[in-house]
């Protein structure tokens, strides 16, 4: 597992807010929330950034998504962003790919 704050968190030695677990990914709650509710859906595989993905991430990237939308309704969110950020300078600040699910307010177009 990358040294990660994830990392960490995923062989439970940091703690953090984890609002859903399952063999492939946990959910928590972002620490630094941007909207009302902001979620991070982090794969237990260490992959570093989207671009590092590969055909064989293909059913794991599936159930991330599948599993952001799971907790969004969980949250009681209907409309929502999904953001994953790829590399330094498109804000990405954890190496360790996740989804950050946000909600609970308008957000605008463009987002930068």
């Amino acid at each position: 597992m990358g040294d990660t704050v994830f990392g960490q968190i995923i062989r439970g030695e940091r703690q953090a807010d984890i609002v859903y677990q399952d063999d492939q990914c946990l959910v928590i709650r972002d620490i630094h929330p941007q909207a009302p509710v902001h979620l991070l859906v982090i794969p237990k595989k260490p992959i570093p950034k989207i671009a590092e993905t590969t055909p064989d991430d293909q059913e794991l990237l599936g159930h991330l998504l599948l599993t952001a939308n799971r907790v969004a309704r969980q949250e009681g969110l209907s409309d929502y962003r999904l953001v994953v950020n790829n590399g330094s300078q498109a804000g990405q600040s954890v190496f360790h790919l996740h989804i950050h699910v946000l909600g609970g307010r308008p957000f605008a177009w463009p987002p930068g």
